[in-house]
């Protein structure tokens, strides 16, 4: 069966941008998707990105005005990856041009943005999702079928989180995700917290209060202030059909001394846990209560959702997962998906932003916070 063609336009030709270009290059790694993507389009503000477009051999078009990209019929769906500020004036344009739509987090730079955005993708018929990759590592899909299955008993805990170390360094200079202006007050929520919401939020577990602890790291960097947020702990409680309610917490960490981008998820239940971190991404915890209690570490291969010509005994990174987020949103774009985990969707984007609102709420108020 011949794969079919899709045109993507890409809108922001940063380091995103240039992952999507690669992840669709290798396209041919991947077995078992009825899709060839094919990047035609790139714009961007600065002709240095887009001039290392030009080795991408789909291209057809770079263009500083990405009101041009859209005005191309050719392009079928459209990425974009640009600062928060910019998300909903974009993110409107594409859908308004009749295109499908790869948005980035955290889908509007506050809650009202992504009020916008979601209701404008439910009226505009066009299919849209929100970009999230570290739950398509093999490990991190092993923990949602254990999560589903029942065999942990009575979810006890589930801690979900994101840490890296970016602004550790006093030294390293401002940017625009220090800035509220153009990053959000949400700060390093909107930076990581898409990531963490997404799975607990797809197995069903929404968070009915909160409590934050959210912290600030320098105030002064190289090149201008700083004022997000920079780290965040959402202490919540999720309700659960016929159960006792359960604690989440929910970790975003810019400042994380010794990680440098480790995405995790724990889920402990009475019966048993499980266990995945993407600093040993081929490692799996299962947990099993007995007349002893242990940890079993399972040594995972290869064993994505959307198979590849990898060998099974390798471990995935970082662009493999992207392109199982991509195999996915083409997927579940063409009703073929099935039992498959999928890309965020706009009702997730914006529980997420919920979230969000009422976390900076308790950290004002020193409270927690019901969310509606």
């Amino acid at each position: 069966m011949m794969a079919g063609e899709v045109n993507v336009g890409v809108i922001g030709g940063g380091l995103m941008g240039r992952e999507v270009a690669s992840a669709f290059g290798r396209w041919f790694a991947i077995n078992d998707s009825n899709v060839r993507p094919r990047l035609r389009a790139v714009a961007d503000l600065d002709p240095k990105a887009l001039e290392w477009f030009r080795q991408v051999p789909d291209i057809k078009l770079l263009t500083a005005d990405y009101r041009e990209l859209l005005a191309d019929q050719d392009i079928d769906v459209v990425y974009v990856a640009v600062p928060h500020n910019l998300h909903e004036r974009i993110y409107l344009d594409v859908l308004e041009a009749g295109k499908d739509l790869l948005a980035e987090k955290p889908f509007g730079i506050d809650l009202a943005a992504a009020q916008q955005i979601a209701s404008a993708a439910q009226t505009s018929g066009r299919f849209v999702r929100c970009s999230s990759e570290f739950p398509f590592f093999p490990g991190a899909q092993r923990v949602v079928s254990v999560a589903q299955s029942g065999e942990l008993g009575r979810i006890l805990e589930v801690r979900s989180g994101f840490h890296h170390s970016s602004d550790l360094d006093p030294e390293k200079a401002t940017n625009w995700k220090r800035q509220s202006a153009i990053c959000g007050d949400i700060g390093v929520m909107g930076d990581l917290g898409m990531h963490v919401c997404h799975v607990p939020f797809r197995l069903g577990w929404h968070p009915k209060s909160v409590y934050a602890q959210l912290q600030k790291g320098y105030p002064e960097r190289p090149g201008g202030p700083c004022d997000t947020w920079d780290n965040a702990l959402l202490h919540t409680w999720v309700g659960c059909d016929d159960a006792e309610d359960i604690p989440l917490r929910f970790e975003m960490k810019r400042m994380a001394p010794g990680e440098t981008d480790s995405w995790f998820i724990d889920v402990l239940g009475t019966e048993g846990g499980a266990r995945f971190n993407t600093k040993q991404p081929r490692t799996l915890w299962l947990f099993s209560r007995g007349n002893e209690q242990q940890w079993k570490r399972v040594d995972l291969g290869f064993s994505t959702a959307f198979k590849t010509i990898t060998g099974g005994i390798f471990e995935p990174g970082f662009p493999d997962v992207l392109m199982q987020m991509w195999a996915a949103y083409f997927a579940e774009r063409d009703g073929e998906l099935g039992d498959r985990f999928g890309c965020v969707t706009p009702a997730e984007a914006l529980a997420s932003h919920h979230l969000f609102a009422a976390a900076l709420q308790s950290q004002e108020q020193n409270m927690t916070v019901e969310l509606t």
